[in-house]
């Protein structure tokens, strides 16, 4: 079965975050990390059999779930994980927050590499520790961590790197003397390595491979908190169902303990959902990395042809990372919202000047989008020229 994703989904008035920011104006939202498409079929079906069954009470996660889990992680990484190690949460925000938490007292430094997802920058101030933020490097068009830099900023205070990998906004997939590097300095530092990797269904380059850093050695594996969920592959973010896997036992103790009281359990929907998803999702997912691979392109192909603007290659995820610095605009995100486009602002990923596209709709919206941001930016790079 071939899925389709060409179809437009009508997604206004249903209390949609992404659609009704706009609501009454005639503004095409790419901004948050939600697709338009509907999700898998086997993950609706499982959806309708379990609303039809009633009773919706207290929820342990299904055995069936963890054991597919264990399968998915075996066959796409060669991970072979205890079910002792999965700690259940309702979303990667929360284990975020829980990690900064669990690791350190307040005033240890948590570091992270910039631009990253906002929750990188505030989960740490939430928990009173001390954020280090060390620049990624944009070099011939692919953005790189230097790793010299980090190593000589650590301290005997630094106690958790996090990192985003593969990386939102930027979309690169770290290879493995990249992660290597990183994940040997940490060990040298005793510090604890939190690792978000929940694009890591969505790798769209095909020679590419994401790797756990928890996979790289056992030492490395003892102080990493790697979180995972099936919300962004599979477009069920609203069902609130995320993993981390954890192989030290005082580590996972002190992260559960972190949890108590605080964070809430998964619901029944968003197990059943992330069951279906790992379980029979796999056939949806191939049709949609074609379909967003085509959709990257376009874009890529697009932005480059749109005066004063530039983009990188994005090698995982649906998000495009746009610099917008050489069309001098003063607020760019504004700037494209009133040619009826709406995108997020890369001052909240740390990053002024830059936007951020969600290339995850179907290709007629998206078409639309980036004619109206062409024809936006030929008209603010010809008044440029006349002010000049």
């Amino acid at each position: 079965m071939t899925h389709t994703f060409d179809s437009p989904i009508d997604r206004r008035n249903t209390s949609c975050l992404k659609w009704d920011k706009y609501q009454g104006r005639d503004v095409i939202p790419l901004w948050v990390a939600d697709m338009d498409f509907a999700s898998p079929p086997a993950v609706i079906d499982a959806l309708r059999q379990r609303v039809e069954h009633g009773v919706f009470g207290y929820t342990l996660p299904p055995r069936q779930l963890v054991s597919t889990v264990q399968e998915m992680l075996q066959r796409d990484f060669g991970w072979s994980v205890n079910p002792q190690w999965i700690v259940w949460l309702p979303g990667m925000v929360s284990g975020l927050n829980v990690a900064c938490r669990a690791v350190g007292s307040p005033g240890d430094a948590v570091h992270i590499f910039a631009p990253v997802y906002p929750p990188f920058f505030s989960a740490p101030r939430h928990m009173d520790r001390a954020l280090v933020t060390h620049d990624l490097h944009n070099v011939n068009g692919r953005w790189t961590i230097d790793t010299a830099e980090f190593n000589s900023r650590l301290t005997a205070r630094s106690r958790m790197l996090m990192l985003c990998n593969p990386h939102n906004p930027v979309g690169r997939v770290f290879d493995r003397d990249e992660l290597t590097q990183l994940a040997e300095a940490c060990c040298r530092h005793n510090m604890t390595i939190c690792s978000d990797e929940i694009h890591c269904g969505l790798v769209l380059d095909e020679a590419k491979r994401h790797i756990p850093i928890a996979t790289l050695s056992a030492e490395i594996a003892a102080r990493t908190i790697t979180l995972m969920a099936p919300s962004k592959t599979y477009n069920i973010a609203g069902l609130g169902c995320c993993l981390a896997v954890i192989s030290e036992p005082e580590l996972r103790h002190t992260f559960t303990r972190s949890m108590a009281g605080i964070v809430p359990d998964v619901n029944a929907l968003g197990y059943a959902a992330a069951l279906a998803a790992y379980r029979n999702g796999g056939e949806w997912l191939c049709d949609l990395l074609a379909y967003l691979r085509v959709n990257r392109d376009i874009v890529d192909a697009s932005i480059r042809a749109m005066p004063g603007l530039s983009v990188s290659h994005v090698e995982a995820t649906y998000l495009s990372w746009i610099d917008t610095r050489g069309a001098g605009l003063s607020n760019p995100v504004q700037f494209f919202e009133s040619a009826g486009v709406g995108l997020s602002n890369g001052k909240d990923f740390g990053a002024p000047g830059f936007v951020r596209l969600n290339f995850g709709c179907p290709r007629s919206v998206l078409e639309e989008a980036l004619r109206r941001m062409r024809g936006s930016a030929e008209w603010g790079m010809r008044n440029a020229e006349l002010s000049a």
